[in-house]
């Protein structure tokens, strides 16, 4: 599934953007503030129906427009097209459709692609809290196993009931004896998510070891996960999770289990998080986004759309060339930059180049005998 024009409207800085997309690589080129970000955002925002920088949704409708709506046009391995809108006005529902058809969801939307993205603000992956790693974690799994993605939904449902039975608890509105009833509950769901955490971070590993060395960390760099329960069955964790009642209780929350997962990233023996320097944390969040695809590639014969957001500037030319070559050897991506120059290879002709002006103008530049469908 490819991704061969985006269409905003009243998004961000944009009034009205309409864009046609290599099948290979696409380098968005202006300077600083044009709307570059913007529109790799647009893109996201209009195939999986929520932005990747902000949780304020108001933030994209452009000012003094009453709504936003973003149009994706895809095109299949069988050669059919497929549109997928998302429109989002504040105060009401966000409205998301596939080919004419309301959906609640695009998730597991067929018509759209996998989607990788890097932005600067994403290198709280790497050194930021365990949550959003959890999370992330948690979406290559779903990429990975479409059918083991409702193990995350249902374990967050499970733990919502068990936090309100024990606020009622506390508060002595509800027995402690009801409490063993959600322990099985979430311990069903617990041992399901880490199994499937477990399976997809191993697989992961050993590529991103490879993609790390590739773009030149200088010593081994690892991932492992790290669950917070050493449980590996139901039962092993209904006990510890009866084990801490009590504190569970004075809480009012559930303090254990696989919400509190963790995904560690080491760079030699020491943690990336804490000891990593800016350029190392940047080169480790590239480096796992294209080791996710690789595996993407080896597991379902699927690469994802990668949309990178300034990843040349500060990379020095031997690795700008490393870069590229990742860039362009599998699927499609999408490259924003001020100066093409930075960008090695731009000048091939199956690469296109999009030149943005102010987020008004946009010039679109899929190569000749290359056209988008």
């Amino acid at each position: 599934m490819r991704v061969t024009a985006v269409a905003l409207r009243d998004f961000r800085n944009y009034e009205r953007a309409d864009v046609a997309l290599a099948e290979g690589l696409t380098i968005v080129a202006g300077p600083n503030g044009a709307g570059k970000t913007n529109l790799l955002e647009g893109i996201y925002f209009g195939c999986a129906g929520r932005s990747p920088r902000t949780t304020s949704e108001r933030e994209l409708v452009r000012h003094g427009a009453a709504l936003t709506r973003v149009s994706v046009t895809t095109l299949d391995a069988e050669g059919d097209r497929h549109v997928i809108d998302v429109g989002f006005q504040p105060g009401e529902p966000k409205a998301l459709s596939v080919d004419g058809a309301p959906v609640n969801s695009l998730s597991t939307a067929p018509q759209r692609p996998l989607l990788s993205v890097f932005l600067p603000e994403r290198l709280e992956l790497v050194k930021g809290s365990p949550g959003p790693r959890r999370a992330h974690l948690d979406h290559l799994v779903a990429a990975l196993w479409p059918g083991r993605g409702e193990a995350r939904s249902s374990y967050a449902r499970a733990l919502a009931q068990r936090n309100a039975l024990l606020g009622r608890i506390r508060a002595g509105s509800a027995s402690p004896a009801s409490l063993s009833t959600w322990d099985s509950e979430l311990a069903r769901h617990g041992i399901a998510l880490m199994a499937n955490r477990r399976a997809a971070a191993e697989l992961l590993a050993p590529l991103f070891s490879a993609r790390a060395s590739d773009l030149g960390l200088p010593r081994a760099t690892t991932i492992t996960y790290r669950p917070r329960s050493a449980a590996t069955t139901t039962a092993d964790l209904v006990a510890e999770l009866g084990e801490r009642h009590g504190p569970d209780r004075d809480r009012g929350f559930t303090a254990h289990g696989p919400h509190r997962d963790d995904l560690r990233l080491l760079h030699g023996d020491r943690a990336l998080r804490s000891f990593g320097s800016q350029g190392q944390q940047r080169v480790a969040l590239l480096a796992l986004l294209f080791a996710e695809r690789d595996l993407l590639l080896a597991e379902r014969g699927q690469a994802p759309f990668m949309l990178l957001d300034d990843v040349m500037s500060e990379l020095d030319p031997t690795r700008r060339d490393l870069l590229a070559s990742f860039v362009r050897s599998g699927g499609q991506a999408l490259v924003t930059t001020t100066d093409v120059g930075h960008v090695p290879g731009s000048g091939a002709s199956d690469v296109a180049v999009v030149e943005v002006d102010d987020g008004e103008t946009i010039t679109p530049g899929v190569p000749a005998g290359r056209a988008a469908a």
